[in-house]
C-alpha cells in the first residue's frame, strides 16, 4: 500500500524525486534542510518509494491519545526528553536484531537557529551505522537521498563532508535554512553536545 501511495505521490507532485540507491543495512537518515513540516510527507514518500523502513523521533505529546496509533504505524519513535538514553538503547536493540531501516533524524529542527544538534552524530557513533543525507532542495523542485557516510569521530571533518552536500540545498522555505554547524564542533562534540 505504501508503494502504491508514493507512485501516486510522484506521478502528480512538483517534486522530482533524484536519489542514489537505498541503503542496505541500517543507517541514521538526516532530512534537511528542515524548514517545514511538510518535510516529513517528501521523507515518507522518499522512503516508500525506495522501500526503506523508516522509523523517526518525536516528541511524546505527539503520541498521546488517537494521534499515537498513527504516529506509530507511520515509524514514530516516542522520546522522553526527561530519557533520551533510552531511544539510543532501543536502537541499538534493533540494528543487533538485523533490521534494516532508515532512523530519520531532522538536527535543525524548523525553525533557524545557531546550528544542528549532534544527537544523529552520538547515534551514529554508538551503534556504529552510517549517515545517509537524505535533501530537500527548492531551487531545483528535487528531493531524494545523496551519499552514506561513516562517522569516523573526526567531528570537524565530517561535518565538512555534510557541509559541502548541503550547500547548494535550500529547503521548501529557505529563508529557515540553517548552516550545517554543530554547535560545538571539537572532537568530543559527538558525545556532548545536544
Amino acid at each position: 500500500m505504501s508503494r502504491f501511495l508514493a507512485r501516486l505521490f510522484w506521478t502528480f507532485s512538483r517534486w522530482s524525486l533524484v536519489s542514489e540507491p537505498a541503503p542496505t543495512r541500517p543507517t541514521i537518515l538526516i532530512g534537511a534542510p528542515h524548514t517545514s513540516n511538510w518535510d516529513f510527507v517528501l521523507m515518507l514518500a522518499i522512503a516508500w518509494q525506495l522501500g526503506i523502513p523508516v522509523r523517526w523521533l518525536g516528541k511524546d505529546g505527539l503520541f498521546r491519545g488517537w494521534r499515537g496509533p498513527i504516529m506509530r504505524a507511520l515509524g514514530g519513535i516516542p522520546v522522553d526528553r526527561a530519557d533520551p538514553a533510552g531511544v539510543v538503547a532501543e536502537v541499538v536493540a534493533d540494528v543487533h536484531a538485523g533490521e534494516v531501516f532508515g532512523l530519520v533524524v531532522t538536527p535543525e529542527g524548523t525553525r533557524a537557529g545557531s546550528g544542528w544538534k549532534s544527537g544523529f552524530y552520538r547515534i551514529a557513533r554508538q551503534t556504529g551505522m552510517p549517515v545517509t543525507l537524505g535533501y530537500v532542495d527548492r531551487t531545483t523542485m528535487t528531493t531524494g537521498l545523496g551519499p552514506t557516510l561513516e562517522m569516523t569521530g573526526d567531528v570537524a571533518a565530517d561535518m565538512d563532508r555534510i557541509r559541502a552536500f548541503y550547500a547548494d540545498k535550500a529547503g521548501v522555505r529557505p529563508h529557515l535554512r540553517t548552516e550545517p554547524r554543530l554547535r560545538d564542533e571539537s572532537p568530543d562534540a559527538g558525545d556532548r553536545s545536544a
